[in-house]
């Protein structure tokens, strides 16, 4: 070896090193990317009016308005409309989880005629857009009386939902089937192995199902615009829109408004991102 020369193992060392850096890089400039938008939200709900549209723009306001978010709760019951976005979260993510999980469960674990065409059929569905079953939908509840109610929008999630049912039975199918195998040994039906083995051993994969559920529950703005009648039963969404019919002008407070509606997502999502990143890691493409 010359004198001038490094070491192999040196060399390789930089080379990683400087891989690491560059990738940690990237993720940094695309993590700034993604939150700018939040930042911007925030800022503005912030802002006096006069700095909302001075241009260039006013990146940190000053002074700070914290009046914005009193004042924008103030101005719609925002509590009531919380209350009844929590009710629709909590009902629709409990019915998702009951009932994708039982089909998923049949479908992955128990063998019957015809199992895979109606597998087939059920990931078939994914490709139909929901504009297309939006009429029939509404006039089916509408000869059901339901108009007005709650009902439309938690009780669907009671019938299965089928992207749910495919993530669900993906990660059955990568638990060992000795297990159920050895409690049926052991004396134990199909539904003690549903209750006592996979259910527990799956949830990563339900809590990614609930979170997602939650997830649109929250944000749904067609489903409440639709069915619900009474501004006593509005969502957030809706409690928003009114908001912005009212006070279009009051910038301030409409983004102090978006970002209380925003915060909750955001928050769950931070406390269950471990959960729901191993959920989706683990949910393999098994056939």
């Amino acid at each position: 070896m010359t004198a001038g020369a490094r070491p192999p193992r040196r060399r390789g060392w930089w080379r990683s090193a400087a891989r690491a850096a560059a990738s940690h890089a990237v993720l940094v400039a695309f993590g700034i990317l993604f939150a700018a938008p939040f930042y911007w939200l925030v800022a503005t709900a912030l802002k006096p009016d006069a700095q909302i549209f001075r241009m260039p723009p006013v990146w940190i306001p000053s002074p700070p308005r914290w009046e914005n978010f009193p004042r924008a709760l103030s101005y719609v019951p925002f509590g009531l409309y919380t209350w009844n976005t929590l009710r629709i979260c909590t009902l629709s993510v409990a019915g998702t989880l009951l009932s994708s999980s039982l089909v998923a469960y049949s479908l992955a674990r128990l063998h019957w005629r015809g199992r895979e065409l109606v597998f087939a059929s059920l990931v078939a569905t994914m490709i139909l857009p929901s504009q297309v079953t939006l009429i029939p939908t509404f006039a089916f509840f509408k000869a059901l009386g339901w108009l007005g109610t709650i009902l439309p929008l938690v009780v669907p999630p009671f019938f299965g939902s089928a992207f749910n049912i495919f993530l669900l039975r993906q990660f059955f199918l990568t638990i060992p089937a000795e297990l159920s195998d050895a409690a049926r040994i052991d004396g134990c039906g199909e539904w003690g192995i549903y209750r006592r083995i996979m259910l527990p051993l799956s949830r990563p994969a339900l809590a990614t199902v609930g979170l997602f559920t939650f997830i649109n529950a929250w944000n749904d703005f067609l489903g409440p615009l639709m069915y619900l009648t009474d501004d006593r039963s509005y969502t957030l969404s809706l409690g928003l829109q009114r908001f912005v019919s009212q006070h279009s002008v009051e910038w301030g407070m409409l983004m102090a408004a978006s970002c209380m509606m925003t915060m909750p997502v955001v928050v769950l999502f931070f406390l269950a991102q471990r959960t729901f990143i191993q959920g989706v890691a683990l949910t393999g493409i098994r056939g």
